[in-house]
This record gives structure tokens, C-alpha cells and sequence, in this order.
């Protein structure tokens, strides 16, 4: 019996160790979950997809769009107009958490994206396409970043996980631009039509060509930005971008976007007129914006409607879905609001004792194809190359003739209504009759240049390059408004403060950074392309 149990057990051991060199012998095959991705195996371009939406706007509750976009810039630039007390950049009042929305958004969810897909793809031969698109990508997230707050982490940012940089350090803005004109310039040369397709291209569906004219027209934005502080950069690379930028409206970088996939996929702007407080009611088009455009019989009025939201019959506020589908969009009766009102009942402030007040919903609204859920969002334009192109030509004599690119410029931006909607287009002749009442005065170049820049990007929703281009350019010649207990002595802010929270996240180099603002960390700061 015994030598029965002590054979059974032999055999019992036998087997099993069998059956454990059976499964050890493929353990790591059959252990490895097969729809896993890995860094073998993993495709890029899910990595630019994202990217490329996350700089449309934060997919929470559009936090950067409706804060830095909209609350500030829109209002600060005179495109809109709001009597909503927490929209401080109307009012040009500090409200710390709106005004650091940007970065805190742009550095989570924007750069941490675009550098996983530069490093990703950095020295792989067949991602060439993809890496070069990531770096165009992420000197277009830079300088939207940069031009809001001046020096900024920059070379070690979002290099946490690749190099273990926890605490990056601040890069000079004119280091940053320095750069960013030089990874444009390799970019664009570093394209191999015949290596890898982009599949996951949301903006020109992969189209090569399209990218490249991209990245020269990024190129010449960037350029013309240092005409204030580096005439003789900014000269060389407009030039070598001349030629090669924007062809036409079809080569706009857009963001489409679709109602499906809730407020990951829908439009930015319209989650905040149609999703937020009181903004659909309350917030209108400025009467800079509407009166700059009726002077002028500019067709692209047609982007205001009044009566869009009726007050209900007790006076309240009516509800965002219940737009009026009988608004008004005649040019005469369009009807801006003045900024920096309120309705705090006080006679010196309140709106309804403006001398244009009658009733809310007489004053200029969006168009609603403007504040649709499946509106485009708007990142670079052909009409903005055109005018940049324009200015170069009347600095330096650089490329073609500016009369010609201020017409085109011109044409494109009324065209490119119709990309927001059907009810938005304009028909040829009354665009020809436009055009052939507003040549460019010689004398008058620069300004009307930059005018129209306002205008176009007013009307794109844009409101961040609205404000850049100002800022550069002072053009066009703003009033600004002295609120009560505003935080800029009644001057139009130039830069966004550093947010508080980086002295507890990154204290000496925010110390650093914050110490060397000209002009103090402030609203009234000034970025180093933006000197006094």
C-alpha cells in the first residue's frame, strides 16, 4: 500500500510539473492581453487626435474656452459686451481662478498630450510624418500659452514622466519664440510624402501639403508678432514663408465637432451660450464690434441677430433652448451693447440707464449657427495670412503687392461666413460692392490691416488672437471703460498674471518668473514682444 501511495504521489509530481512547463512555456504570450496597447504596439495618432481637440477647448465645461477666451478677452477686446457681474475681463476686474483657467487646462491637457507625442515619436523613422506634425502642434499650443502670460516652462515642460523634470523651469519668451520659429522651420522641410499617413488627423485628414502651408502660415504669424521687439527675426522668417503659406479657405486648420460624444466632441463656445449661467440672454456683441462693421455696410453684420431671446412675459430671463426662431437679422436695427455695464441698479452703471438701452434683447446676439453644438472652431485662417502678409509687405517691401493681399484677405473672411452656416453667406455681388468701397489707403496701411484682423477674428470667435494682435499692433483704437474697483486704473489689461497656485507647485521658478514681469505680475504686465 505504501509503495501504491509512494508511486501515485511520484506520478501525481511528474504531471504536475508537466503541467507547469506546459504553461511557463508560453506564460508571457498567453498572459498578455491582445487589444492592450503597449509601446510596441500603440498608434500615435490616437495621441494627436486628442491633442488636436484638446486645443479647441477643456472638454470640462469648456473651462479655458469660457473663461480666457470669452469672460476675458472677448469682453477686454470690445468684441463682446456682457452685464453678468463674474464676466470680469468686461469690467477689467482680477478674478484670479478665471484668469490662470488657461494655463491650468492648456498644461494638463494640452501639453502633456502634444510632448507624449513629439517624444513618442522622436527618432522613429516611421513615425517621420506624425513627429513633424506633433511639433508644428506644439509651438501652435506654445504660443497661445506664451502670448498669454510671457515667460513660461517651456523646454522641460511636460517632461515629468520622459526625463523625471518635476519642476520645470521658466523659459524667456524670447527664447521660447526663438525656438518655436526653429522647430517650424525643420518641420516643415522634415515631410516624406512617401513615409507614414496620418490617420488620425482630425484638422487636414492627413493631407501633407496642407500641414506644410500650415506651418509656414504659423510661421509668418509668429514672425509678424515680433515686429515690435525684433524687426530684423521677424523679416526672416516672413520671408521664408512667403510662398508657401495658406492658398485659400480650404486650407483653414479647423476643428469640426458633432453633438455625439457630448461635451468631449461639442463645440466650446456653444456649451457655455447654451449651457452656462445667464450668458445666452446677457452676453451680446459690443457696439465697437457692431458699430466698426455698420459703418462701413459690412456684410458680415449678418453674424448679429436681435430678439434671438425675448424676455418672458414676467421680465425673467428666458431659458437657453427657447431661442426665437423669428430673430431678427436686419442690419439697421442690429444694436451693440456698450461695455463695461451692469445691472447693479445704480444710475452711473446700469445699463438700462444707457441712452441705447430699451430692452435686452434689442441689443446684437450671435447668430445661433454661431453658437451651435456642431459649429466649427476656427484655429488659423487663410484671411489672417493674408492681412499678415499685407502688413510685411507695407514694413518691408516683402513679397506681393499689399492692396492685393488686403482684398483677398477681405474676400476670404466674408466667405469663410458660409463655413459657419448657410444662413451666413454672402452673395458675390454684395461682397464685390464691398470690396470696391474699402481699397487700402495708402498712409492708413497699418491700421486698416489691423482692423480688419480685429474684425475677421471677431467673427471666427477668436478672441484670444484678437487680443494678441492688439496688443502688438494697438489697432483698432479702443476706448477702454473705468469700471468701479478695477484692477487696471482704467487701462486695457495686456497679459494674464501667473496663477497663484504655481508658488506652492513650482516656487522658485515661479518667484523668478512673476519677480521679472515689466510692469509687475498684473493684468498691466507686459510680455517681452509687448514692451511699453
Amino acid at each position: 500500500m505504501k509503495n501504491f501511495i509512494k508511486h501515485t504521489g511520484l506520478l501525481a509530481g511528474l504531471s504536475l510539473m508537466t503541467l507547469f512547463h506546459a504553461c511557463t512555456k508560453d506564460f508571457e504570450e498567453i498572459n498578455t492581453n491582445p487589444i492592450s496597447y503597449t509601446e510596441e504596439n500603440f498608434d500615435p495618432n490616437f495621441i494627436l487626435s486628442t491633442a488636436q481637440l484638446a486645443y479647441a477647448g477643456s472638454n470640462d465645461f469648456a473651462y479655458d474656452t469660457w473663461r480666457a477666451n470669452l469672460i476675458y478677452a472677448g469682453t477686454m477686446m470690445q468684441g463682446l459686451s456682457t452685464v453678468v457681474s463674474y464676466w470680469a475681463g468686461d469690467k477689467y476686474l482680477l478674478t484670479p481662478g478665471y484668469t490662470s483657467a488657461y494655463w491650468e487646462r492648456a498644461y494638463d491637457e494640452q501639453v502633456k498630450r502634444v510632448v507624449d507625442l513629439v517624444e513618442f515619436t522622436r527618432d522613429k523613422p516611421e513615425y517621420t510624418n506624425i513627429h513633424q506634425v506633433a511639433r508644428i502642434w506644439r509651438a501652435l499650443i506654445f504660443q497661445r500659452i506664451t502670448d498669454l502670460y510671457g515667460d513660461v516652462p517651456y523646454s522641460e515642460a511636460g517632461l515629468g514622466f520622459h526625463q523625471n523634470i518635476l519642476y520645470p523651469k521658466y523659459d524667456a519668451q524670447q527664447a521660447i519664440y526663438a525656438d518655436m520659429l526653429n522647430e517650424l522651420e525643420e518641420a516643415v522641410n522634415a515631410f516624406d510624402p512617401a513615409a507614414d499617413q496620418l490617420t488620425g488627423d482630425m484638422v487636414y485628414r492627413g493631407n501633407i501639403a496642407q500641414w506644410q502651408k500650415f506651418g509656414h502660415t504659423l510661421m509668418l504669424r509668429m514672425a509678424m508678432r515680433l515686429t515690435k521687439v525684433d524687426q530684423a527675426v521677424a523679416r526672416e522668417y516672413v520671408a521664408k514663408a512667403i510662398g508657401n503659406t495658406m492658398a485659400n479657405n480650404a486650407d483653414n486648420a479647423i476643428v469640426n465637432h458633432d453633438e455625439s460624444g457630448g461635451r468631449v466632441t461639442q463645440n466650446r463656445n456653444s456649451q457655455v451660450f447654451l449651457d452656462g449661467g445667464q450668458e445666452h440672454y446677457y452676453v451680446k456683441w459690443s457696439d465697437t464690434f457692431i458699430n466698426l462693421l455698420k459703418a462701413t455696410d459690412d456684410p458680415r453684420l449678418r453674424v448679429a441677430v436681435t430678439n434671438l431671446y425675448p424676455a418672458t412675459a414676467t421680465g425673467g430671463v428666458p431659458s437657453s433652448v427657447n431661442q426665437n426662431p423669428a430673430f431678427i437679422t436686419t442690419a439697421s436695427v442690429q444694436k451693440g451693447m456698450p461695455n463695461g455695464r451692469d445691472l447693479s441698479g445704480v444710475a452711473a452703471r446700469d445699463i438700462s440707464t444707457h441712452p441705447t438701452f430699451t430692452q435686452m434683447s434689442d441689443y446684437s446676439s450671435p447668430h445661433p449657427v454661431m453658437i451651435s453644438r456642431v459649429a466649427p472652431t476656427f484655429l488659423l485662417t487663410f484671411s489672417e495670412s493674408e492681412l499678415l502678409l499685407a502688413e510685411a509687405n507695407v514694413r518691408w517691401g516683402l513679397g506681393s503687392d499689399a492692396a492685393t493681399h488686403y482684398r483677398t484677405a477681405l474676400q476670404s473672411s466674408i466667405e469663410n461666413l458660409s463655413r459657419w452656416g448657410t444662413a451666413l453667406a454672402v452673395p458675390a455681388a454684395t461682397a464685390n460692392a464691398y470690396l470696391d468701397a474699402q481699397p487700402l489707403v495708402v498712409g492708413q496701411e497699418l491700421e486698416q490691416i489691423a482692423t480688419q484682423y480685429w474684425l475677421h477674428n471677431c467673427t471666427v470667435f477668436n478672441f484670444y488672437e484678437v487680443w494678441n494682435n492688439w496688443r502688438r499692433t494697438g489697432f483698432p483704437n479702443l476706448t477702454p471703460i473705468n469700471y468701479i474697483n478695477n484692477a487696471t486704473q482704467g487701462r486695457i489689461p495686456r497679459r494674464f498674471p501667473y496663477p497663484i497656485a504655481e508658488e506652492a507647485t513650482n516656487p522658485a521658478a515661479f518667484r523668478a518668473a512673476s519677480g521679472a514681469v515689466p510692469g509687475g505680475d498684473l493684468l498691466t504686465g507686459r510680455v517681452w514682444w509687448d514692451p511699453q
